[in-house]
């Protein structure tokens, strides 16, 4: 039995130690927010926060995340108020077919934790999640709208 603090409770579950993150939150919890796209960690649509840390939760073996605090989409938002980065998602009109917006909104987040007013070149260096879509600039657009709201 492993038991992972996500999103602020505790969950209870029986999976292999080798089991990816993803995996054990698709399939095993049930938690469809973090989406699979390419199995090898390089186009961020798994991104969820490890101790806020964005990280690519297809590579994460569940023993790695033991004893972390776990956030996905799904956590984001607090007492049914959108995170600011999920407001300017919307406001901005990001989203086309979606996707790959639950992780790129993550990878977000977790950089504006650690710098609340990004340059574009920090955004260019932090941001590498891949929108198939192509909305790159209403990405950026919104990345510093959610800046100017904190």
């Amino acid at each position: 039995m492993a038991t992972l603090k996500i999103n602020g409770e505790a969950k209870t579950f029986e999976a292999p130690d080798d089991m990816p993150l993803l995996w054990v939150l698709r399939d095993v919890l049930g938690m469809t927010g973090t989406k699979f796209g390419c199995g090898v960690a390089q186009c961020g649509a798994c991104t969820v926060h490890v101790d806020g840390i964005a990280m690519r939760s297809c590579s994460v073996p569940l023993s790695a995340v033991a004893g972390r605090q776990i956030t996905t989409i799904e956590g984001l938002a607090q007492n049914g108020v959108l995170h600011k980065v999920q407001q300017a998602w919307l406001d901005h009109d990001v989203p086309q077919c979606g996707y790959c917006q639950c992780g790129m909104i993550m990878a977000v987040a977790a950089l504006l934790k650690d710098k609340p007013k990004p340059t574009d070149a920090d955004i260019d260096a932090n941001i590498t999640n891949i929108c198939r879509c192509g909305t790159f600039q209403q990405v950026r657009a919104a990345i510093h709208a959610a800046a100017a709201s904190a």
